[in-house]
């Protein structure tokens, strides 16, 4: 397996849930963490909240708390299920593309799909959330920072195949991915502003990246 797709693994396959309760309860899990990325990327992790996804779901309090025990755990859950979501709709089909330059298009276009369509309703999750607890030391912050090291990894990890094969011009790897990824983040919130000349801005900066040797 690549350094790529190491980067941004999911879980293995698991065995298929036959018990009646246990089957329940997946469903119950899934959808509860189905309504919590929405909320999060509108209003952020810090609404996630057993009364609201009670509320929003028409499931009972008591029985999603059972689930996630605390509220932590709820906000940790939901930046998982955020993240598999993110590797379903932008990491994954860009594997078929080839390494270096091809591939970095495509993770590009699938990104820009993912926050332009969007998968959530706050577009893209990351963004919504790392402002709120970038100076906020903790476990939902550590694990926001290793969602964007990974996606800056891998990014990164393009880019050097890209220059190792000569496919593009030497560049500073570090710089190329932080513009990369200040201008989707910068794209994310025009976006939602109803920007769309911004998606030619995104392809456009990369491009420039991307000039040949």
């Amino acid at each position: 397996m690549d350094t790529g797709a190491r980067a941004f693994a999911t879980r293995a396959d698991t065995v298929p849930v036959t018990d009646k309760r246990l089957l329940k309860g997946a469903r119950t899990r899934e959808a509860a963490l189905r309504r919590a990325v929405d909320i999060a990327s509108v209003d952020g992790l810090d609404d996630v909240s057993f009364g609201r996804l009670a509320t929003d779901t028409g499931m009972s309090k008591a029985g999603i708390q059972t689930l996630f025990r605390s509220k932590e755990v709820l906000q940790l859950a939901t930046l998982e299920y955020a993240r598999e979501m993110f590797i379903d709709a932008v990491v994954r089909p860009a594997r078929d593309a080839a390494p270096g330059a091809a591939r970095l298009r495509s993770l590009i276009e699938h990104w820009i799909a993912y926050a332009r369509t969007p998968l959530l309703e706050g577009g893209c999750f990351r963004v919504a959330n790392m402002a709120r607890f970038d100076s906020r030391p903790g476990p939902v912050r550590d694990a926001l920072l290793r969602h964007q090291r990974e996606w800056l990894d891998t990014l990164g990890k393009e880019l050097r195949t890209a220059v190792g094969s000569h496919e593009i011009a030497e560049l500073d790897i570090d710089l190329a991915v932080f513009q990369i990824d200040s201008v989707l983040c910068a794209a994310n919130t025009a976006l939602r502003l109803g920007d769309e000349d911004v998606v030619a801005k995104v392809r456009r900066t990369v491009e420039d990246l991307l000039k040949a040797p």
